[in-house]
């Protein structure tokens, strides 16, 4: 769709919804990989939901990237978003979101977020932005950057927040992952929070806890 800015791929509910708007899960990958990297994780859902999967609006060997990282405070461990970056892709993400609301028929109430790693800094970024647009969201080895960190919004008391973590990952620490899960806890979301075998990637045993959250959210 042309009215959307970002380019993504759209899975519309396989059981119908009567006319009536669906509730919808946004994807947003992790870096250098592109829209079509994580539907193979939002097939395992339920069926009763659109999937939007966006891309990335930067090139990067191969696939996109949401923005680049700032170094200045040691190696890829301490990384920080690009400040400049990181807000393009942010607002650009809430005008796709908005815009696909209208141009599917989505059910603006019932929006959900699934991202993983660069996707999950910004699923969780966003959703301390602005807590009340997402009904839940799913962060999968990420964190929250400094920029967000001290974030406290109306609205996210009691908002359903699922993050996983990799107990090997080196490009995104178990440690940075926790430090994301306290933050959320001390201002009040509800936190599910899991660290699951494995390095930096979505194995079935996460999956299958990503599944059983998202079948929990209210239809």
């Amino acid at each position: 769709m042309t009215d959307i800015p970002l380019e993504h791929v759209h899975v519309a509910p396989e059981d119908g919804s009567d006319g009536e708007p669906a509730p919808a899960v946004f994807v947003l990958h992790g870096r250098g990989a592109d829209e079509e990297d994580l539907l193979p994780v939002a097939a395992e859902l339920p069926d009763d939901r659109h999937v939007v999967s966006l891309r990335a609006p930067d090139p990067l060997q191969g696939g996109y990237t949401w923005y680049e990282l700032d170094l200045s405070a040691g190696g890829l461990e301490s990384s920080q978003p690009d400040a400049a970056d990181f807000r393009r892709s942010l607002d650009l993400i809430v005008e796709s979101v908005e815009a696909a609301v209208d141009a599917y028929e989505l059910d603006a109430d019932r929006i959900g977020l699934l991202g993983f790693s660069q996707g999950a800094i910004t699923s969780l970024s966003l959703l301390l932005e602005d807590p009340d647009r997402y009904a839940w969201v799913v962060a999968l080895h990420g964190y929250l950057p400094e920029s967000h960190a001290d974030l406290d919004p109306d609205g996210i008391e009691g908002k359903p927040v699922f993050v996983g973590a990799g107990a090997g990952d080196r490009v995104i620490p178990d440690s940075r992952t926790s430090a994301a899960v306290e933050r959320l806890e001390a201002v009040e979301a509800a936190v599910t929070h899991g660290s699951f075998p494995g390095g930096h990637g979505i194995g079935p045993q996460e999956l299958e806890a990503v599944v059983e959250f998202v079948e929990s959210q209210a239809r």
